[in-house]
């Protein structure tokens, strides 16, 4: 019997891990205690530097959902009449989205395959591809749209634009490592016969990564649909425009302010159900 396999060697096997565990437990309860004192050490700063005590304040926090529902509760008749009225400006929104997600995949797709090992065209510039993809998602959408609409005016345009912007880099990863996990035997067969990089992407890689790049690009759909509506507080148009409106004039228009969000809360609840059904169809398909 050889000296790991006898009664000691187990005991002292036994021993080692058992300390080992103990380890990984003190370090983890000492993380966890310096996240704790940083969390309660950041919000006490906040709490100081905020014009309005947190805690102070904490009772009223329901006050202005609850003037907003006792309003729209008493022009309830008026409601069918503010969504259709907002309809179109939702409609703008849905289209911001739409456009910006279709515009950032297409991006994403190329971005994806230039800084994926084994497929780009450019093996040394790889590094380059993927800082440049970590810049696009760095930069909030939000700093964009207002720099584009310093430059080009309020509307849809700046804020398509910085939706894409930001959605080209935050698909280009997801799709990056969708592109690892593809078969390059049809790529090495469409290189033998001569097919240039993009006959052997389009040809080789696409047809077995598209399901995935479509179930990324639906969620980012939900997600740009937000981003849109949010855009609209700072002059980019859209159903995000409307509900600023209405909520700086403040009692009396309240009522537009729960239909608009009403319809955002709809939509986006439609939007997500829909998406969700078919990534579930094509997960099924891809599964047989």
């Amino acid at each position: 019997m050889s000296e790991s396999a006898s009664p000691n060697g187990i005991s002292q096997i036994r021993v080692d891990y058992l300390a080992q565990t103990r380890r990984k437990r003190m370090y983890g309860g000492i993380l966890l205690l310096l996240f704790v004192a940083l969390m309660v050490g950041g919000f006490d700063l906040a709490d100081q530097r905020n014009a309005g005590g947190f805690w102070d304040g904490l009772h009223r926090v329901f006050d202005f959902p609850a003037e907003v529902l006792s309003e729209a509760a008493e022009k309830l008749a008026l409601l069918p009449g503010h969504l259709i009225h907002f309809a179109p400006a939702l409609l703008e929104t849905v289209n911001i989205a739409g456009a910006a997600t279709l515009a950032g995949a297409l991006i994403a797709i190329v971005l994806s395959l230039l800084s994926t090992r084994g497929l780009a065209r450019w093996p040394r510039l790889i590094p380059v591809f993927r800082r440049v993809m970590d810049i696009m998602r760095a930069v909030p959408e939000i700093v964009i749209a207002l720099v584009l609409i310093f430059v080009l005016g309020g509307g849809p345009v700046p804020a398509m634009i910085a939706i894409a912007f930001h959605t080209a880099g935050a698909l280009g990863k997801l799709f990056s490592e969708v592109n690892e996990n593809a078969d390059l035997k049809p790529v090495e067969g469409l290189a033998s016969v001569g097919a240039s990089w993009s006959q052997r992407m389009v040809l080789g890689v696409i047809p077995q990564v598209s399901p995935n790049y479509l179930s990324y690009a639906l969620l980012r759909f939900e997600i740009n649909i937000r981003a849109s509506a949010i855009l609209g507080f700072v002059g980019a148009g859209g159903i995000g425009y409307e509900l600023k409106n209405a909520m700086s004039w403040g009692q009396g228009k309240y009522d537009e302010a729960a239909a608009i969000f009403t319809l955002l809360f709809l939509t986006i609840v439609a939007v997500d159900q829909a998406s969700s059904a078919l990534r579930h169809k094509l997960t099924e398909g891809r599964a047989q």
